[in-house]
Formats: C-alpha cells, structure tokens, sequence
C-alpha cells in the first residue's frame, strides 16, 4: 500500500501516523502489568460508548474472523438452527459456517445488490423455522449494501433467537445501537473503519447470549467463555497484544475527539460524493437503490469496454488503488473504499479525479 498515493481499498485501511506511531512502544509484559489490565479495560468502556453496548464486550488477538468463528461456536450445538440472512458473500458466507460446525441452516436470500429489506418474508421464516441464532450482516462490504439490522433485530427478539451481527465495515463508520437493535452477539473488527492492522478481533456479549455460552462451555483458542472475568480476575487466556490494544484505545480516542456525529457525517459525505461523481462519469452504482449503498464503501459496475484487471491496472500506474469483489460479481464490480481516515472528501475527490481521467482518454 505504501507506493499508492491514494489507497481507498474497502480495508484493510490507511493507518495514521497517531495510530502507527504507537506500534513502535516498547510495553511491558501484558499478562502481569496492572496497566496493561487497565488499559484494556478503559479500552472495553470506549468500545461500549462506540457501539452503544451495555453488556459485555472482549477484544481478541487476530483479523475480525477470530471472533466471528468464536462467537458462533461458543453459542452453538451440533443440530441447532441457524437462520442466516443473506445479501452477499458474508451473509451467505455466515450460513456456511454454521453448517460447517454442524448446525441445521435455512437461508433467507435477498439478491445481491438489494436490502434485506422485507421483513414479512423474514418475520415468516422465523416463525417456521423457529432458530436458536439469527445471522446477519450490517455492511455487506463485497456488495457496497447495508442491511436494516435494527428492524431484524426487533424480530429476533419477538421470537426469542439469539442475533447475531457482522458489522466489521460498519462499526466506527455509522452509527451502531447494539442495545436498541437487541444485538446479542456483535462482531467488529480494526482494520476497517477504526484505521488499523488487522489485529484485533471485538465481540458485544449480551445477557442472553452469555447465558447459550456458558451453556455451550466452548473453550477453544477464539471462545468467548475464556474472557469472562478475564480482566478482573488480571489472567487472560493468553498473552495480548499490548501495542494493538494502546493503538485501539487512541483510535478510539480520535474519533471520540472528532464527535461520533461528525465521523458519521464524514462518510455519509463520502458516499454522496462517490455516487454523484460516479454518476457523472457515466457509471452505475451496484446497488439498485442509493438508500442500500453503505456509507463506507461504494461498489460500481465495471464500466463497458473495460476489464477490471485493465482499469485496476491503469489506477495502481496513477497511484490509485480500489478494490474488485468477489463471488458472483467478481470482476463485474470494483469498490472505492471510503471507511476510517479514506473518509475524506478531498482525497477522494483526487482519486476520482484519476478515475475519470482514465476514463476520458479510452
């Protein structure tokens, strides 16, 4: 990433120098140092200001994907119901993994560049199926699409499932409500809209969802049962990574400082941006409606008479970098990453700029 001048990939993101800076601390030991404890528990309170989160919460060493194994295996059985609710690569690819850990899955899918935004025939698949977890996706990154989780979670809780929520491309980039949207088990990651590594792996742990855990007794490496207490009782299932826990805490800090409203306003100006210049170019937005297009990141058809891998190819020469996608639209869609510090309209007013430039000279 470092040879691109503008690098608006849909993460992982830029990392600024306030963040990178703290990498190259020396700490001490994370595993005997009451300030280490400290820190991660002051750093759990920001999470829970972030998210809006009353319950319990566990960051992880790993990529986001630590957590989203972690948290399913520690609330599943072989044999329990899993409805997933899918509306692309990762809700789909959710279902998937339920299966893979032995559940029984029935999938409620929406096409790709829609909103899983019919609650009826949601609502129905619910009371038939009647599942132990509700899965769902908030920002379907592949797709540039969000999901009105607040409205499945009103549903989940009527039929007493458990819901659980990707919002790895969300979280710090749009506002998050776990405790209004009766999130049980909320899935967050850094190296998205917090402007980090991959390092780290989050997990909102509700009640109801503490009580399938303790139920379950998961005890793997990426269980969620190992943390409880972990903090108070200064004895973690493993050694941390203290460097990624400072530089979470000063990237929580950073948004804290800018104003939650502000960052919000921040992206949704980027998304408008994005669709208006696209649009001027010519270009088509994936998602059929521009109120399903996520405010952290914009997926746009390959335009015609152009390969992905040419027009990647023409960018990354200029020192832009986009992303393509994957499954289905894979080299049909690319994606402008506008999520964390990408959020910037000046910056990406000059991508764009190349982009159209590109565009006039074929």
């Amino acid at each position: 990433m470092h040879k691109y001048t503008h690098p608006f990939v849909p993460g992982p993101t830029m990392v600024p120098s306030e963040i990178s800076s703290v990498y190259t601390i020396d700490f001490a030991s994370s595993d005997i140092e009451d300030e280490f404890f400290s820190l991660y528990d002051t750093t759990r309170s920001k999470l829970k200001r972030l998210l809006n989160c009353s319950g319990d919460i566990s960051i992880q060493s790993g990529e986001a994907m630590v957590v989203l194994w972690g948290a399913m295996k520690s609330v599943l059985n072989k044999g329990d119901k899993v409805l997933a609710i899918g509306t692309g690569v990762y809700g789909d690819g959710i279902g998937e993994m339920a299966e893979m850990i032995g559940a029984e899955v029935k999938y409620v899918k929406f096409e790709w560049d829609e909103s899983a935004t019919d609650m009826a025939r949601i609502r129905s698949a619910v009371e038939e199926f009647r599942p132990k977890l509700i899965t769902a996706v908030h920002s379907e990154t592949p797709c540039g699409t969000i999901n009105p989780c607040d409205q499945i979670g009103a549903i989940s809780k009527e039929f007493g499932a458990l819901f659980y929520v990707d919002f790895v491309s969300s979280g710090g980039g749009m506002k998050i409500d776990v405790d209004a949207w009766n999130i049980d088990l909320g899935l967050l990651g850094t190296q998205k809209c917090l402007s980090m590594p991959p390092d780290l792996g989050i997990v909102t742990v509700s009640d109801r969802a503490q009580k399938a855990i303790d139920q379950v007794n998961y005890v793997g490496y990426d269980a969620i049962k190992p943390w409880n207490e972990a903090c108070e009782k200064k004895f973690f299932p493993y050694t941390h990574n203290w460097r990624a826990i400072a530089a979470l805490s000063k990237s929580l800090d950073l948004l804290e400082k800018e104003g939650l409203d502000k960052v919000y306003e921040r992206h949704e100006q980027c998304k408008k941006l994005c669709l208006d210049r696209i649009r001027q170019m010519g270009l088509k937005p994936y998602p059929k409606s521009d109120e399903y297009s996520s405010p952290t990141v914009t997926a746009v058809y390959v335009p015609e008479g152009w390969s992905w891998s040419q027009l990647d190819t023409e960018l990354r020469q200029r020192g832009v970098c986009f992303g393509g996608t994957y499954g289905k639209i894979a080299d049909k869609v690319f994606r402008i990453g506008h999520m964390g510090v990408q959020a910037n309209t000046t910056r990406l007013n000059q991508a764009l700029d190349v982009l159209e430039s590109i565009l006039k000279k074929k």
